[in-house]
């Protein structure tokens, strides 16, 4: 399904940030969500790397794909944990266990993100969630991770005591 303008406007990224152009998988039961995300020279990092067809051909780069593993993460937490940054809930990652860049990503091909959640907690109100990342591009795993990211809600009294 193409993207929810609704989702997109409560990302905590603009559409040059957010990277990801489809939704194709929404399973709540599984706690699975699966993404698309486009590949092309004007990328952010990929457009500015020094391609060289032999020695470093041009590729999405791997701190662009940790950074697409926050936005499929945003988009799990969106469709399937029903937070929205809008009511005040805000999700960072808080570590990467492992990460396995198995083949370089190319250019051109989609990337296809699969996010399930394989640990939902909550504590005191925030929710730390275990995700399992996986990646392909036309069939290929290019990317595998287990990170955690913790979810918490900023209400009006504890961003006054930020501000």
């Amino acid at each position: 399904m193409p993207l929810d303008p609704a989702f997109v406007a409560d990302c905590p990224y603009g559409p040059g940030g957010l990277l990801i152009d489809d939704i194709i998988e929404i399973d709540r039961a599984a706690s699975r969500l699966v993404a698309t995300m486009p590949t092309h020279a004007e990328l952010p990092i990929t457009r500015d790397q020094r391609a060289d067809p032999v020695r470093h051909p041009r590729h999405v780069s791997g701190g662009l794909m940790i950074h697409v593993t926050g936005m499929v993460g945003f988009a799990h937490g969106y469709h399937i944990l029903d937070l929205r940054h809008a009511d005040g809930w805000i999700g960072y990652g808080t570590h990467i266990h492992e990460a396995r860049f198995r083949k370089m990503a190319r250019i051109g091909p989609p990337l296809v993100l699969a996010c399930t959640a394989t640990s939902v907690r909550r504590i005191r109100g925030a929710l730390v969630v275990r995700y399992a990342f996986e990646f392909t591009q036309d069939g290929d795993a290019v990317y595998e991770g287990d990170q955690t990211a913790l979810f918490h809600r900023i209400t009006d009294a504890s961003a006054a005591a930020v501000g």
